[in-house]
Order: structure tokens, then C-alpha cells, then sequence
């Protein structure tokens, strides 16, 4: 069975940091990535990561330089640094995955997703 378990959402003030996790299993995924989704918003493209070391990653201009995306595929885990964190960035939060190793900001190029898991930061 495919499975993709995000953890590490929470309530943090603004300038503070988060970790997010993604557990995945059940299959090997190439191309994976972050969404966010905020109340009343669509869900959008936050960062994504091809499957081997060294082989580009792309983020959202509102996220670049702020959080670093990033995988341990011996663990079958990806991750989500967020430094600087803004009351903007406020969303849940879904881990997704694809079987092409090819990067893409479309959520609808990404045939797995998790349940999300809910950041709030506050001002």
C-alpha cells in the first residue's frame, strides 16, 4: 500500500523554524514535493526535489531562501526545513510524490500526496 505520512506541523511564532517530515512507503518515488494549501486558496507549489543527491531542486519565489527541501532516500524520507517563518506561510501542508524524475510545480503531475499536516504561525 502507497503512504505518504507528513509530521512535524505545529504553532509557531513568526521568524521562528519548523521541520516538516514525509514518511513514505510502499513503492520507490522519484520526484517528490511540498504543497501548501491555505483556507480559501488553492493548493500550491512550495519545493520539490528529483531523487538523487545533486539533481536540482526548484522552490516558490515566496519560499526561496527561506526554506530548504531535502531527502534521505535510504530512509524513504523527505523533508521540509522552514526558516523565517511568516504569519503568510500559515497553511496545511502536503508531501507529494511522482514516478518520473523530473521535477514539476503542477500539483496535478504528482499522482501521490499525504493528509497534510497544519502550520500556523503567528504575528
Amino acid at each position: 500500500q502507497v503512504q505518504l505520512v507528513e509530521s512535524g506541523g505545529g504553532v509557531v511564532q513568526a521568524g521562528e523554524s519548523l521541520r516538516l517530515s514525509c514518511a513514505a512507503s510502499g513503492r520507490t518515488f522519484n520526484a517528490m514535493g511540498w504543497f501548501r494549501q491555505a483556507p480559501g486558496k488553492e493548493r500550491e507549489f512550495v519545493a520539490a526535489i528529483r531523487r538523487w543527491s545533486g539533481s536540482g531542486t526548484d522552490y516558490a519565489d515566496s519560499v526561496k531562501g527561506r526554506f530548504t527541501i531535502s531527502r534521505d532516500n535510504a530512509k524513504n524520507m523527505l523533508y521540509l526545513q522552514m526558516n523565517s517563518l511568516k504569519p503568510e506561510d500559515t497553511a496545511v501542508y502536503y508531501c507529494a510524490a511522482r514516478q518520473t524524475n523530473v521535477i514539476s510545480i503542477r500539483r496535478e503531475d504528482y499522482a501521490y500526496w499525504g493528509q497534510g499536516t497544519q502550520v500556523t504561525v503567528s504575528s
